[in-house]
């Protein structure tokens, strides 16, 4: 695996592959890499000649008072598990390299960006929307595969890469989940063992609420037990659970086409975000 910090040593790379006629698949990260991420690199080898992977802590979609200082680095680590799961290249860009001084161009994708997320962590999607953009003008990818755990994240992606005109073929991988259903994440660190224990009851509250939905149950009353749920367990504050369309992300009141069981919550010093598809006609 080429490790690359240089725009001039990544663009030597992929002029050679693209050269060869090669197709190249991207997995943007920001490291401290968990089996969810290895779950995209193989996603991308099944789609493309080469694999190239980045990790970059983006300071422009953490907040004020988020952990942008304290996330979890772990370049040496994250090196191995990539080399051994077959990724040709990674890219680690400098700060200074993706917002060089003076840059004042932001990327901000109106409406599917603006409610949950959005509405909790103002700026968030603007950050992801700018650090995506330039990404793929860099590597000008076939495929890019982001987990579907960052389901708005990944719909903001989506609608900014048509509105753009990008090429890119936006592929969202299945979240990857410990042993009792918990969403693989690099913040689960910061879990207390108490917490990790009583954290489950994420996913737990949302499958109940997708199962009461599929069943005839009224979606206010669902939403309503799986937030009760979420509170006794310990989650506080319950930012949102939301039943919402999967391509635009606005509330459904009633079940209808493809739909999607949102959720934030804070299980202490810890904000934690899951989903599940809610289809019509499966449960």
């Amino acid at each position: 695996m080429q490790i690359v910090r240089e725009m001039k040593a990544l663009d030597a790379a992929l002029r050679e592959w693209r050269g060869a006629g090669e197709t190249i698949a991207l997995v943007p990260t920001m490291g401290a890499l968990h089996a969810g991420h290895l779950s995209l690199v193989a996603e991308a080898r099944a789609r493309a000649e080469r694999v190239v992977a980045t990790i970059f802590v983006n300071p422009l979609q953490f907040g004020a008072n988020e952990d942008l200082d304290s996330y979890p680095r772990q370049e040496a680590e994250d090196i191995a598990l990539l080399e051994a799961e077959g990724c040709d290249l990674l890219w680690v860009p400098g700060a200074a390299d993706m917002y060089p001084a003076g840059f004042a161009t932001t990327v901000s994708v109106a409406g599917v960006s603006e409610r949950w997320d959005g509405a909790a962590r103002p700026g968030h999607f603007d950050g992801v929307a700018t650090v995506v953009a330039k990404l793929f003008t860099a590597v000008k990818p076939d495929v890019a595969i982001f987990g579907e755990k960052d389901f708005q994240q990944l719909a903001v992606i989506r609608r900014m890469n048509a509105d753009l005109g990008l090429g890119v073929e936006i592929i969202g991988a299945a979240t990857v989940r410990d042993g009792d259903g918990l969403a693989l994440s690099s913040r689960n660190a910061y879990l207390s063992d108490r917490e990790r224990r009583h954290a489950v009851a994420l996913p737990q509250a949302l499958e109940a609420a997708r199962d009461a939905i599929l069943g005839g149950e009224p979606v206010g009353i669902a939403l309503g037990a799986a937030k009760a749920q979420l509170a006794e367990a310990g989650f506080r504050p319950i930012d949102y659970v939301a039943l919402v369309d999967s391509a635009t992300l606005e509330p459904v009141e009633r079940p209808q086409g493809e739909m999607r069981l949102i959720a934030a919550a804070r299980m202490g010093s810890t904000r934690l975000i899951d989903n599940l598809p809610c289809l019509i006609g499966h449960r």
